[in-house]
């Protein structure tokens, strides 16, 4: 991780941590790189409905545009469709300006290659020692003729994303009743275009963004509102995206929420029935259930476990592969049609699954078993964060607990990348047992290693 870039972009507070000085100096540098031996790079920008996206635009365009780059501006657009866009256009970059499912006043800059993959740690290292000073460039040629320009989109963005996400389903969903939770965010235009043309009777919740509602009391962090619609309605199917539209929620027709992991499960075992399950694995990340592994293991399916981060496994996936990943929370990662995230193109992919098992989605649901977590926090200090994984009298009395579980249940401990704490989680099959061990496994960890 970067020292401005960590795994998901550079974020923070608008106008406070990421100014719209920063947002030029990321512009102007990652053009820069980009440019280097003499290319004019063009780059695609889009953003999601915060009020601080004009801001942060039009500050990145500039710097783009002051080392001669070449800018054209998406509007508000889901993550996945920069991604997307950037090949269709031949860009050499897109950028988001969004903080995905984090409030309002929070923005981010996140930058994708001119195949839709994130940047390689490698060129975010340059970018970064051009902005903290540590790398000097000079600006004096780009005069004249050497400024960049602002391009027009030759087509409407949102219709060329959303004519792509028709082409990953071929299967009609007429009668099917479905309600869509947009989170006000960057999908309140596109989920119900492609619903409505694939003739699903659609309900929508939260699209009307007015810069301040993104993820207010909804979309995939907050589905109660979706959860009470969709029994209200009695609709088949809910989906609730989050404010960049790169994760997905679902939620089945008693209003009861299918998380990430069950969602990797239903469409990983559909890919396999239909021989589309390259390696007969799935990629999943440390976080993910027991019962996910579990349930998988019945019907042949493995999985390549990673480190917490929709980066890391996809990541994992271009080296295993694989074509189906994803996390608890909700990124899900089809490889076979995308490059990132896409919480809309994800819910497609669903679809096809639960349409194709002729059950009801509930039954879908129910056929996984999730095992109950307890997550308790040890204060530690900084300095001895690493320390605390490999203390033998640490590893030996988590050892201890899970053969008391038999299998049943596991033990993980992980450092928190921001805070002075290690997250100490348990999965098994009593709760007041596994909220037991935790608190002493957190109790011994504390003990040993806090200030």
């Amino acid at each position: 991780m970067g020292r401005l870039f960590g795994t998901d972009g550079v974020r923070g507070v608008a106008n406070t941590e990421l100014t719209a000085s920063l947002a030029f100096d990321i512009g102007r540098a990652a053009a820069f790189v980009l440019g280097e031996n003499d290319k004019k790079p063009v780059m695609v920008i889009g953003r999601d409905t915060r009020i601080s996206g004009d801001m942060l635009e039009n500050a990145l365009t500039a710097g783009v545009l002051s080392v001669g780059g070449d800018v054209i501006k998406l509007g508000v657009v889901p993550t996945p469709a920069v991604a997307y866009l950037v090949r269709k256009y031949n860009a050499d970059a897109g950028v988001v300006i969004s903080a995905s499912h984090n409030p309002f006043e929070y923005n981010g800059i996140k930058l994708f290659n001119g195949e839709g993959y994130k940047l390689d740690d490698s060129v975010e290292q340059e970018i970064e020692a051009i902005i903290l000073g540590e790398k000097e460039i000079s600006t004096d040629e780009f005069v004249g003729a050497k400024l960049g320009t602002c391009r027009e989109d030759d087509a409407s963005a949102i219709k060329q994303y959303t004519d792509f996400l028709l082409t990953t389903i071929d299967k009609r969903l007429d009668g099917i009743k479905v309600v869509l939770d947009t989170a006000n965010g960057a999908a309140f235009e596109t989920a119900h275009i492609v619903y409505e043309a694939l003739g699903a009777e659609v309900t929508v919740l939260s699209d009307s963004p007015d810069g301040i509602n993104i993820n207010d009391d909804c979309g995939s962090t907050h589905p109660e509102n979706l959860q009470q619609k969709v029994v209200e309605l009695g609709a088949d199917v809910g989906f609730a995206y989050d404010g960049d539209a790169d994760r997905l929620i679902v939620v089945d027709e008693q209003g009861r929420i299918i998380d990430g992991d069950r969602v990797l499960c239903i469409c990983g075992k559909y890919l396999k029935s239909k021989g589309l399950l390259a390696t007969d694995k799935i990629t999943a990340t440390v976080m993910s259930n027991i019962g996910l592994h579990k349930h998988l293991k019945e019907y042949g399916i493995g999985v390549d476990v990673t480190k917490v981060g929709d980066r890391y496994v996809l990541e994992s996936m271009r080296e295993t592969g694989s074509v189906l990943g994803g996390e608890q929370s909700g990124h899900m990662i089809f490889l076979n049609y995308t490059t990132t995230g896409d919480g809309v193109l994800s819910s497609l992919q669903f679809m096809k699954a639960y349409l194709d098992s002729g059950k009801k989605l509930s039954e879908l649901r129910d056929e996984i078993q999730i095992y109950p977590q307890a997550l308790v926090n040890a204060r530690v200090d900084n300095a001895f964060k690493a320390t605390a994984l490999e203390d033998e009298e640490v590893k030996k009395f988590i050892a201890d607990i899970e053969a008391k579980m038999e299998g049943t249940g596991r033990v993980l401990i992980r450092p928190s990348g921001t805070e002075p704490l290690i997250r100490v989680m348990l999965e098994g099959e009593d709760i007041d047992e596994i909220q037991g061990y935790a608190k002493q496994v957190a109790a011994l960890i504390s003990d040993k290693f806090g200030k």
